[in-house]
């Protein structure tokens, strides 16, 4: 394992945490030359996801400092490997999570490279080369092509940046449980956040009715006026919980901070289904009651391979999904990470990489050279 190999020669400017205190600030570190299955990407937007702020601040103990955050790219290739060909120069294209796979295994060989074993992320990785991966807070990226998506004509970069790992952390549930050309479906969503608010987009793109059960009266509005939710449950409303008892066929769990499991289980009909993907740093209470006597699965979801991350940008392209955003410059990085900490987002931020250079970067790269 090293920072680079001696392959890495190309400078980069980006935004690094360099310890526990989890606070960006303006680096310059080295890329890869581009190889022959390589694309290089200049980076236009990058999405801020909950991942980023535990791994800028070590709370899951295996941050590799420097670490440059970002597995919510768009941008537009600029190089081209000698054997890539679904990609050209100027193409729209997107990374997520993953950077690298074993491409041999049962997994990788069914495109579900995903759950390979030997799965490595964009940032706080290690590549096929030795070398640790650097995220999209950057301006430039080198990546895999067979890790690229291309990103439709008509879909806004900075909106589908979280599309990257939000949108297809809540497609593949949906996907998985049959729930995209089967509508008329009753599919509830709880959390109304990142993950959620483009679950609801989806759920409502499918033909399906959806509740979003939230902790916050005040998103009733927002989530049926702006996203065109069908109904709304305050969980808790022990009322309003009670009178959705068996009314869902499919639960979405988008929520990150600990709960019970046990009250949103009696929401799900007979043989209903709950799929967790938010990741709660404390072990969720799981009652056996709801699940005896529903007969009902509850089940986890990551991200999902290529393949479907593909499939679901152009899914998005075709009903002209997107994330609702707030747009940062690099200099506010910081405080959107402490806002999203707050959750303060409507619903998710992307960072303007190409935006002006803030004057402490333009003095670390005089410095450098």
């Amino acid at each position: 394992m090293a920072e680079t190999t001696p392959n890495h020669t190309q400078t980069v400017s980006g935004w690094a945490a360099h310890d526990s205190s989890g606070k960006i600030t303006p680096c310059i570190f080295k890329r890869r030359e581009n190889g022959m299955n390589d694309v290089t990407i200049k980076i236009l937007y990058c999405g801020i996801c909950h991942t980023d702020i535990h791994h800028v601040r070590n709370d899951w103990g295996i941050t590799m400092y420097p670490v440059v955050p970002g597995h919510e790219i768009t941008g537009l290739i600029t190089t081209v490997g000698s054997n890539v060909t679904e990609f050209k120069v100027g193409d729209r294209v997107g990374v997520g999570c993953l950077a690298a796979t074993c491409l041999e295994c049962e997994f990788c060989k069914d495109s579900q490279e995903n759950y390979c074993d030997q799965v490595q992320f964009t940032y706080n990785g290690i590549f096929w080369d030795g070398s640790i991966t650097y995220g999209g807070y950057s301006k430039m990226l080198v990546a895999d092509h067979r890790y690229v998506v291309h990103v439709p004509e008509n879909l806004p970069m900075d909106a589908a940046a979280p599309l990257l790992c939000a949108g297809i952390t809540v497609y593949c549930p949906l996907k998985d449980n049959n729930l995209l050309d089967l509508p008329g479906k009753r599919i509830g969503v709880i959390g109304l956040g990142g993950l959620g608010h483009v679950a609801v987009k989806f759920g409502k793109a499918f033909g399906h009715h959806v509740t979003v059960i939230s902790t916050s009266p005040s998103k009733e509005k927002e989530a049926k006026d702006r996203l065109g939710a069908d109904d709304f449950i305050v969980s808790t409303d022990a009322a309003q919980m009670k009178a959705g008892k068996r009314s869902l066929d499919f639960i979405l769990d988008t929520v990150s901070a600990y709960h019970s499991l046990g009250p949103y289980l009696e929401l799900l009909k007979i043989n209903g289904t709950l799929v967790i993907v938010g990741a709660p740093d404390k072990p969720m209470d799981l009652p056996s009651f709801p699940l005896i006597f529903g007969k009902r699965t509850v089940k986890g979801s990551i991200i999902g391979s290529m393949k479907e991350t593909q499939e679901m940008m152009d899914v998005c392209g075709k009903y002209n999904i997107s994330c609702d955003i707030e747009t940062v410059t690099p200099e506010k990085i910081n405080e959107a990470l402490d806002r999203l900490a707050k959750n303060d987002v409507k619903y998710r931020f992307v960072i303007d990489i190409d935006a002006e250079k803030p004057s402490n970067l333009i003095r670390a790269e005089k410095e450098l050279a």
